[in-house]
C-alpha cells in the first residue's frame, strides 16, 4: 500500500449519459491539494455546490450510490469512486455538469484509463490509512459483510448467488493492488436480470442502459453481449464494494468478506467502520475546537436557548460542525409531547442557525455583531429527534459578503439526515 497521498498530474475530461436517468453529463477531473479528499462540484448549478465524497452525504437510492447536499445531488458515483480507490488517488476535484456520473461502458475500466491518462502526482503528506483492529460486521437475512484485521492493504472475498438463473453462485477473492484491480476488477460491467431490467424501465429508470453498457441476463445467458470473464458478475460486485468503501473517507486496511451484498449493505458496513474508526483511533475522536465557554463569547444566546454544546470541526471560515446532546431534561420535552417527547423542528432549525451564526461571527471584523436571520429556504424535516440522540450540526458557508451571509445547514443523527435548510443572515451592530 502507498505511504504518501496522491492526486492526478493534469486535468482530464469525459462525457456520456447516466445509466439510470439517461441525462447527458460531462466530467472534468482536476488535481487537488493534500488532505482535500475527493469532492464533486455541480458546475451546472447556481453557486456550484460542493459534495464531498463521504458517508455523511450519502443519499439512499435503489441499486446505486448517490450523494446529496440540499437539492444538489450526484448519482451513480460507485464506478468512478471504485476507479479512484483502485488507482490509489486520495485528492481530486470532479466538476460534473449533470445529475449522474456517465456510465460509459458500465465498468470502471474507462475511468481507470482516464486517470492513467491524467498521470499521477505524489504528494508530501502521508496517507491516513484506517487500520482495522477489531472485527466489524453487518448481517441481515442471507446477506453478510464482515471486515476483519489484516496485515497489508485491502483484501476482498466476495460471494454472489442468484439461484435458478444463469448466474448461479460465483466467488472471487483478491488483494486489491493497483495492478490487480486494473486487470481483474475494473473491466467487470454492471449487470441485471432480464426481469429486473424490465421492472426498471417500467419505473422510468435505466434510461441510459443498453446491451452495450449493461449485461442483461436472460434464462440462457447474457443477451446480445459476451462476458469478459466467466465470473464477471461477482467481479463487478467487488468493483461496487471498493467504490462504496471509498465513502469511509480514508483508505482501509482490512479483509472484507461479502456475501450477497448490495449498495445499501455496503453503506451500512461503512457506517459501522466509521464508528470503529472513532472508537479505536484517538486521532479521529471528535476534538473540541470550541467548548461552551468559547461559544458563549461568540453568541449572545443563553440558557435555555443555547442549542450548541460544542464545536468539533472548523475549516477556516467556510465550515463548522457542532454537537447538541439531546436529553430528557430539555424544558420543552414537558409539553412536546407528553408521553412521546420529540425535539421541535423549529428548535432544530434554531440550532442550525446558531452554528451558522457562530461560523459567520468568528471573523474578527464581525466579532461584535449579531447574525440576524433574514430568510430560511428549502427547509426539510426528515426524521424525529428524541431524548438520547446526538445531533450533529453542519454549517457550510456558501456566500459571505460584508453585511450578509448565505449558509447551507443540516443535522444528522447516527449518520442519517434529520433536517436541512439554506439560511440567509444579516450582520448588524447590537445597537
Amino acid at each position: 500500500m502507498r505511504t504518501n497521498q496522491r492526486t492526478i498530474a493534469r486535468p482530464v475530461e469525459a462525457s456520456g449519459v447516466g445509466l439510470f436517468l439517461g441525462a447527458p453529463a460531462r466530467l472534468r477531473l482536476s488535481p487537488a491539494p493534500p488532505d482535500a479528499g475527493v469532492v464533486f462540484i455541480r458546475g451546472d448549478l447556481p453557486a456550484r455546490p460542493r459534495l464531498p465524497v463521504h458517508h455523511d452525504h450519502l443519499c439512499p437510492k435503489p441499486r446505486r450510490t448517490a450523494l446529496a447536499i440540499d437539492t444538489a445531488e450526484v448519482e451513480t458515483i460507485e464506478h468512478l469512486m471504485s476507479a479512484v480507490s483502485g488507482c490509489a488517488v486520495d485528492n481530486l476535484e470532479i466538476e460534473i455538469h449533470g445529475p449522474e456520473v456517465p456510465t460509459l461502458d458500465g465498468s470502471a475500466a474507462p475511468f481507470v484509463a482516464l486517470l492513467q491518462r491524467a498521470g499521477f502526482s505524489d504528494q508530501e503528506a502521508p496517507r491516513n490509512v484506517f487500520v482495522l483492529k477489531e472485527p466489524v460486521s453487518v448481517c441481515e437475512g442471507d446477506v453478510s459483510l464482515v471486515a476483519t484485521p489484516c496485515r497489508d492493504g485491502l483484501q476482498v472475498s466476495c460471494t454472489t448467488e442468484y439461484p435458478g438463473t444463469f448466474i448461479g453462485m460465483q466467488h472471487y477473492a483478491l488483494s486489491v493492488t493497483e495492478e490487480r484491480y486494473a486487470r481483474e476488477i475494473a473491466p467487470a460491467r454492471t449487470f441485471c436480470l432480464q426481469a429486473e431490467a424490465q421492472a426498471l424501465v417500467a419505473q422510468g429508470l435505466g434510461k441510459g442502459g443498453s446491451y452495450e453498457n449493461t449485461l442483461v441476463v436472460g434464462p440462457q445467458g447474457v443477451i446480445q453481449n459476451e462476458l469478459r470473464f466467466k465470473d464477471e458478475f461477482v467481479r463487478h460486485k467487488i468493483l461496487d464494494l471498493v467504490g462504496d468503501l471509498f465513502l469511509l473517507g480514508r483508505p482501509l486496511q482490512a479483509h472484507v468478506t461479502a456475501v450477497r451484498s448490495g449498495h445499501a449493505d455496503n453503506a451500512r458496513l461503512v457506517q459501522r467502520l466509521l464508528k470503529a474508526m472513532v472508537a479505536q483511533d484517538p486521532r479521529h475522536k471528535q476534538e473540541t475546537f470550541l467548548d461552551v465557554r468559547e461559544i458563549l463569547k461568540i453568541l449572545p444566546h443563553r440558557y435555555p436557548f443555547l442549542l450548541i454544546d460544542k464545536v468539533v470541526e472548523l475549516d477556516s471560515y467556510k465550515r463548522a460542525v457542532g454537537i447538541k446532546c439531546v436529553t430528557y431534561n430539555e424544558p420543552y420535552f414537558q409539553g412536546h409531547f407528553p408521553g412521546r417527547p420529540m425535539m421541535p423542528g423549529v428548535l432544530q432549525i434554531e440550532a442550525m442557525a446558531q452554528l451558522a451564526g457562530a461560523l459567520l461571527l468568528r471573523k474578527a471584523e464581525n466579532s461584535h455583531k449579531l447574525a440576524v436571520l433574514l430568510s430560511i429556504d428549502k427547509v426539510k424535516l426528515r426524521k424525529a429527534v428524541v431524548p438520547g440522540d446526538v445531533l450533529r450540526i453542519e454549517a457550510d458557508a456558501q456566500r459571505v459578503k460584508n453585511r450578509t451571509g448565505l449558509v447551507h445547514t443540516r443535522c444528522t443523527v447516527d449518520g442519517k439526515l434529520v433536517c436541512e435548510a439554506i439560511m440567509k443572515f444579516m450582520l448588524v451592530d447590537p445597537e
